[in-house]
């Protein structure tokens, strides 16, 4: 009998037998202690546990600190009004057909009103994830960009959504991996490569920004691609809600590449890529060849109609207010806490633990009654674990504040006192 072949993994790219080897067993020690697999009902801005979860018993009320639902767009009345008005209007959920092929004039709506807002052309998508999945092998092959197959530089602490996209790009051109925002690198690579593209965060899901206007130097100056997962800032920062990315690049064209999803801040569903620069036949190229751009799977009518009275509260005063709700909660409880990002107007803060404290001050904070998800390997690098809490305008004072005690209580680290605050 012949002997089968036994394949051995290069591991170029991904190794998943690392990351479920280790990941996987804080994925069940948090089930375990009730911080995952969680279902719960929402009654007046309080969580209440379902029955049905092994370790956490039904009717827990807690406070969801880990929602990235900054301004609380996803339940305004007008936002769940424009899906409904958006159904009754067309009549159909979902127009399942291929849009290069045939589709409704809602997501042309959709488009042209964020496009609009941005100042930009849009493509909407069903996720951002969709969307880097469909862009990054078409950068990588040249026909987004100058026509030049660039060496693709995935940043470090690029989003699983875009690193996933390795093994893909790496079936059209050269991809290498930097370390986290480190111009110098970047810097080396476009010296010796005819054309470089840059795939990083805009804004980390862990907290903080991307050198936007060094990066734009590096653009100047070598004609550097850089594409932007700006999700997080999205709604939450900027003039109108433009996020991190397009309120500091001073290079808005061809060169800058940002996708959005809605989902967060923006209060609704789907993703948008933001483009300049580019001609009619090339954003043909990206919704016809674009994978699941093109496939039948784009927002429903819902979602769309959602979209759009989200897109106007973006137009309003309404939208300030809402920011300048969040920030002031950032500010109380960096006022209550240090962290490493205390001080910045990103809403989300990381509380440093250690791997073997994190899910056990997890469970002691959600026994208090509120929820902030621990994080670990892969989700971060190892030994860096910490608490993740996400600050949000319909906070109240006394939550952040119980909160904060709570995570004093753990072991967090209090913020040191202003000077004079002690009457001194």
């Amino acid at each position: 009998m012949t002997e089968r072949i036994t394949i051995s993994p290069t591991h170029h790219y991904r190794n998943n037998d690392k990351l479920i080897g280790i990941g996987n067993a804080f994925w069940d020690m948090s089930e375990r202690n009730g911080l995952a697999g969680i279902v719960a009902d929402l009654d007046g801005g309080v969580l209440r546990t379902a029955p049905g979860h092994e370790f956490i018993g039904e009717g827990h009320e807690f406070v969801n600190f880990s929602c990235c639902s900054y301004l609380d767009l996803d339940s305004h009345p007008r936002v769940v009004e424009g899906g409904i008005e958006a159904l009754r209007r067309y009549g159909v959920l979902d127009h399942c057909i291929a849009r290069s092929r045939v589709q409704i004039p809602a997501m042309l709506e959709l488009e042209d009103s964020l496009g609009e807002l941005f100042g930009a052309h849009v493509v909407c998508s069903i996720a951002a994830s969709t969307a880097t999945f469909g862009l990054l092998p078409l950068i990588a092959s040249g026909h987004l960009g100058d026509g030049t197959r660039p060496l693709m530089v995935f940043d470090k602490n690029a989003h699983v959504s875009m690193a996933n996209v390795k093994p893909v790009c790496a079936d059209e051109t050269e991809v290498v991996t930097s370390p986290h925002h480190d111009l110098d690198f970047i810097e080396d690579k476009c010296r010796k490569y005819a054309r470089v593209a840059y795939v990083c965060d805009g804004s980390d899901s862990l907290g903080g920004y991307a050198p936007v206007k060094e990066l734009a130097e590096l653009q100047d100056k070598y004609g550097l691609l850089v594409y932007y997962d700006d999700s997080h800032s999205l709604s939450a920062y900027g003039e109108r809600g433009v996020g991190h990315v397009r309120t500091h690049s001073p290079v808005l064209d061809e060169r800058t590449i940002t996708v959005v999803t809605l989902n967060k801040a923006f209060g609704t569903s789907g993703a948008a890529i933001v483009l300049d620069g580019y001609d009619k036949e090339t954003l043909r190229v990206i919704e016809r060849f674009g994978g699941a751009l093109n496939y039948s799977q784009l927002l429903n009518t819902a979602a769309v109609g959602a979209g759009l009275a989200s897109a106007e509260i973006h137009r309003t005063a309404e939208l300030t207010t809402l920011q300048n709700r969040l920030h002031a909660n950032i500010d109380l409880f960096d006022s209550l806490i240090h962290t490493d990002q205390s001080g910045g107007t990103y809403p989300i803060r990381l509380v440093p633990m250690s791997d073997e404290t994190v899910i056990e001050a997890g469970r002691q904070v959600f026994e208090a009654g509120f929820y902030v998800s621990p994080v670990f390997f892969p989700i971060v690098a190892r030994g860096t674990a910490g608490l993740r809490v996400m600050m949000r305008a319909g906070q109240t004072e006394e939550q952040i504040r119980a909160l904060c005690a709570a995570l004093i209580a753990v072991g967090a680290r209090p913020a040191a006192p202003v000077p004079g605050e002690d009457g001194r």
